[in-house]
């Protein structure tokens, strides 16, 4: 991609279904309607059998929730937990 910028997640206009999510955002959108209620990235960083304990192994997949939340596609709130959009 030699100097370009890639959008993965397309814009909240375009995004006409999930489908379209990297499989990443999937697995996170699934784990968060599960859980039918509020969720922490440590629940997600374990759910996916990351070590928890490191934060800097979460920091990636609070980076792709936060992206969903500007998407819409999630709800975050003021004290750092996500929940679905209904």
């Amino acid at each position: 991609m030699a100097g370009r910028a890639v959008l993965l997640i397309p814009h909240r206009g375009d995004a006409a279904d999930e489908g379209a999510l990297p499989g990443d955002y999937r697995k996170i959108l699934a784990i968060v309607r599960e859980a039918d209620g509020l969720v922490q990235v440590r629940a997600i960083g374990e759910r996916l059998g990351l070590d928890a304990s490191v934060r800097g192994k979460l920091e990636p997949w609070r980076a792709k929730m936060t992206k969903l939340a500007n998407r819409g596609l999630l709800h975050k709130r003021p004290d750092g937990q996500f929940i679905a959009r209904p």
